[in-house]
C-alpha cells in the first residue's frame, strides 16, 4: 500500500523510496541516494590542488543522485585539515574542472561544498603562521590535523584564534564570492554552503559563542546575517535553484556547547533560507547515538523545518543503517539522504540498494591518506 505524506509539500504524492527519483527545483536526478560531502585530504601539495585521484574518485560515484563534493576552503585562511583541496587559485580551478568533466562525462550531478573552519585550525595551516579567525577569540578544545616533516599526520589542539573585526566582514564575503565564481568556472552545477560542524559559520550561528556586541553577533538575526549573506552571494552567481546548505539543527559538534535559543535560531534559518527558494536544505545529524548529542534535534524540529523551509530536505547520519533512511523518507521527515561512509566503501550505492546487493563495509583507516588505496580500489558489485 502507497503512503502519503502529511505535509502540504508532498500532500499529493506517494512517499517516495530511495530508488525515485527527485527533482532540486529543476535538477532532475535518478535517486534519492545522495554521496555526502567528505573530507579525505587527499589534494596534491603544494597549493591543496584536486587532480586525477579525485576525478576518477568522483566519476566512480557519477549513479548517485547529487554529488555533495568534499568540504573545499574558499581561502588559504579557511583550511584546517592537510591536503585539503581549495577553490581560489587557478590552479585549483583547473584540478576541479577535470573532475566535473568526468563526472558530467559519466552523466552525473555534482555540487561543490564551499568551507571555511573558523577556528578550528592550526598556526600550521595559516599564512606566515598567524591565529586563526572566529567570531570571538575563545580557543576551540578539540583537535585538528597538522602534518610533520616526515609526512606524518598528527592529531594536535586548534591554536589560539583572533575575533574578526567587524571591518573584515566584507573582505570574508569577498572571499566566498570568489571562491563561487571559482566553482563556476570549475563546472560545478552547484555549491552546498557549509554552515555545519562547528566551522566559521556555524561558530557566528552559536549563541553559546557568538556574544559580539557589533551587528553580526548576539541577537539572532545577527548571528544569522553572515549564512544569510553568504547564501545570497550564492544566489547571485548560481541562481537559487543551484545553492543548497548545510546546518547542523542537533547543536553542534567540536565544542560549540547548546544554547537556550538554538531551536529558534533554526527555525529562523529554515524560514529565511526557504524564502530564497534554494536547492535544498542539509540538515545533519540527528542518528548519532543520544550520549553524542550536544543539542536539541528532535523530530519535531525536523519537520518544522521542513515545513518552514517548504523545499527539498536532505538528511544526513545514519552510518549503514539503509533502513531507517528509508522510514525517514516514508515518514515525510526528508526528500533525499546523504550516505557518507557507505559511499566511500559502495561506489555504486544506488545499484546496490535497488537490486538488494550486500553493501561493502569501509576501512576507517584509509579515510585519510595520498593515494587511491581506501579510495579508489573499492569495487562496484554491480
Amino acid at each position: 500500500m502507497l503512503r502519503f505524506a502529511r505535509d502540504a509539500y508532498f500532500s499529493e504524492l506517494p512517499m517516495p523510496t530511495l530508488h525515485d527519483p527527485i527533482s532540486l527545483r529543476g535538477l532532475a536526478c535518478p535517486n534519492r541516494v545522495f554521496m555526502a560531502p567528505l573530507t579525505r585530504q587527499r589534494a596534491r601539495a603544494p597549493g591543496d590542488v584536486p587532480h586525477e585521484l579525485h576525478a576518477e574518485h568522483y566519476a566512480q560515484r557519477a549513479s548517485f543522485g547529487l554529488i555533495i563534493a568534499e568540504a573545499t576552503q574558499i581561502s588559504p585562511e579557511g583550511k584546517g585539515y592537510p591536503n585539503t583541496p581549495g577553490i581560489y587559485s587557478p590552479e585549483q580551478v583547473a584540478g576541479w574542472k577535470l573532475v566535473t568533466e568526468r563526472v558530467h562525462a559519466a552523466h552525473g550531478r555534482i555540487f561543490l561544498q564551499l568551507w571555511h573552519v573558523g577556528r578550528v585550525s592550526h598556526v600550521h595551516h595559516q599564512l606566515d603562521g598567524q591565529a586563526p579567525v572566529s567570531s570571538m577569540a575563545v580557543r576551540s578544545t578539540g583537535q585538528v590535523s597538522v602534518r610533520q616533516a616526515d609526512g606524518r599526520r598528527e592529531r594536535v589542539q586548534a591554536s589560539e584564534p583572533r575575533a574578526l573585526a567587524t571591518a573584515e566582514m566584507p573582505r570574508i564575503l569577498e572571499d566566498y564570492a570568489h571562491a563561487m565564481r571559482c566553482a563556476k568556472q570549475a563546472g560545478f552545477d552547484g555549491i552546498e554552503i557549509h554552515g555545519a560542524n562547528s566551522y566559521l559559520i556555524n561558530q557566528f550561528l552559536s549563541g553559546s559563542l557568538n556574544t559580539r556586541d557589533d551587528a553580526w553577533g548576539g541577537a539572532i538575526e545577527n548571528r544569522l546575517r553572515l549564512l544569510l549573506e553568504v547564501t545570497d552571494l550564492g544566489v547571485a552567481e548560481f541562481g537559487a535553484s543551484r545553492v543548497g546548505v548545510r546546518l547542523s539543527p542537533m547543536g553542534s559538534v567540536k565544542d560549540l556547547p547548546v544554547h537556550h535559543d538554538d531551536e529558534e535560531l533554526m527555525r529562523r534559518a529554515a524560514q529565511a533560507l526557504g524564502a530564497r527558494g534554494l536547492s535544498y536544505l542539509h540538515l545533519y545529524n540527528h542518528y548519532w547515538p543520544t550520549e553524542k548529542w550536544q543539542g536539541p534535534f528532535t523530530e519535531q524540529l525536523a519537520r518544522e523545518m521542513k515545513e518552514r523551509f517548504a523545499g527539498p530536505i536532505v538528511l544526513n547520519g545514519y552510518g549503514a543503517d539503509t533502513a531507517s533512511a528509508e522510514q525517514d523518507l516514508e515518514g515525510g521527515l526528508g526528500d533525499a539522504i546523504a550516505f557518507g561512509k557507505l559511499a566511500i566503501s559502495n561506489p555504486d550505492l544506488p545499484e546496490r540498494l535497488a537490486a538488494g546487493v550486500a553493501l561493502a563495509p569501509w576501512d576507517a583507516a584509509t579515510f585519510t591518506g595520498d593515494d587511491a588505496v581506501g579510495y579508489n580500489d573499492y569495487p562496484r558489485a554491480t
